[in-house]
């Protein structure tokens, strides 16, 4: 298979995080892959989406190290390549569009590029206009009001302050185009003397997004990775992590200190929250996401670039990554197949 994994900037990508062990977890298959930044792609004057892309070289062979193989790919047994991404058997969009904040351009450029690769045939993963339903945490209040947090989102004081007044309790205040756990706060009952600075903080440049506190978040969140809306599941064990906060930080993001641990057994509660998660992204064509859970509600959906990969295969000892790259050479099979008859979303999750 032909296959490219456009990320943010490529020589960013580390290789601890999912997306270079989804990439070279491909090229072992034998699949050549390309590595593609944002800033990289562009539409020629045929209407043809091309881009400069970096890949192996073809006698490049295995890497025992993620480390290994992004230094292969950016250096001498790298290739840089113009690629006609119409060629391509699969397109795999591992970009975080709050990761450009300082690139306002390239924020929806991605989806924008992947409508048209996937108008054109190419499959899409996950499906872009699932994607752009996703592109900020509104998306969470896509999803049955049983499975999450009390929730208001604004940029009016007045309404934070009541909905603070209402909790009666902690609440949870953060950006609504945040990632990596920047800008959150935990507001306590004694602290809404300095609630007023803290909105001005959050509401300086995106609205707020305000949540009650779950106690549950003392013990941290647990991530669990869904393959075509299900959980992923090899030999019986579920990717899942379970993520602890450093010392007084309220945050779990591994981004910002976190603790990776191994996940709590499966239970019943846990099969009935992804039960009732499961038709919005089967619907939107989410083929991989990562839902971060506290206790028993959902706090957040990650669907561009969803991470944990390399811990959970640590912490249950299988390897998640080989049966997504399987679930995607069955996508590509089929729609070769199925010769364009079968749209992306559908293809996304089939």
């Amino acid at each position: 298979m032909k296959i490219a994994v456009v990320v943010n900037h490529v020589d960013q990508v580390r290789a601890a995080q999912s997306t270079t062990r989804l990439a070279a977890t491909l090229s072992d298959r034998g699949h050549q892959v390309w590595l593609i930044g944002i800033g990289d792609i562009e539409l020629d004057a045929r209407g043809h989406v091309l881009a400069t892309a970096s890949t192996l070289a073809q006698d490049a062979g295995a890497f025992r190290s993620m480390e290994r193989y992004l230094e292969a790919v950016r250096g001498t047994a790298g290739v840089s390549e113009r690629l006609d991404l119409e060629e391509l058997d699969a397109l795999l969009l591992r970009v975080n569009p709050a990761r450009d904040k300082d690139r306002p351009w390239a924020q929806q450029a991605g989806l924008h590029f992947a409508r048209s690769l996937a108008a054109r045939g190419v499959l899409v993963l996950n499906d872009p206009e699932g994607l752009a339903r996703a592109s900020t945490k509104l998306y969470l209040q896509q999803f049955p009001e049983a499975v999450r947090p009390k929730t208001v989102i604004t940029r009016s004081a007045s309404e934070i302050r009541a909905f603070a007044r209402d909790v009666a309790g902690p609440i949870i205040l953060k950006p609504m185009l945040g990632t990596g756990g920047a800008s959150v706060f935990r507001v306590l009952p004694e602290d809404h003397g300095n609630l007023n600075q803290i909105i001005e903080v959050v509401t300086e440049r995106d609205y707020a997004i305000c949540q009650e506190y779950l106690p549950e978040a003392e013990q941290g969140d647990t991530r669990i990775l869904l393959l075509n809306g299900r959980p992923l599941v090899v030999k019986g064990r579920v990717a899942a992590v379970r993520r602890r906060r450093s010392g007084d930080d309220l945050r779990s993001n591994v981004a910002v200190g976190g603790r990776p641990e191994a996940a709590l057994p499966f239970d019943e509660a846990m099969h009935d929250l992804v039960e009732q998660v499961r038709p919005r992204l089967v619907s939107d064509g989410i083929f991989l996401a990562g839902l971060d859970v506290i206790g028993n509600k959902l706090v957040e959906v990650n669907v561009f670039a969803p991470g944990g990969l390399d811990d959970a295969s640590r912490f249950e000892k299988v390897n998640f990554a080989q049966r997504i790259v399987e679930a995607i050479e069955q996508k590509v099979r089929f729609a070769r197949y199925a010769e364009g008859s079968v749209d992306n979303r559908v293809l996304a999750t089939l």
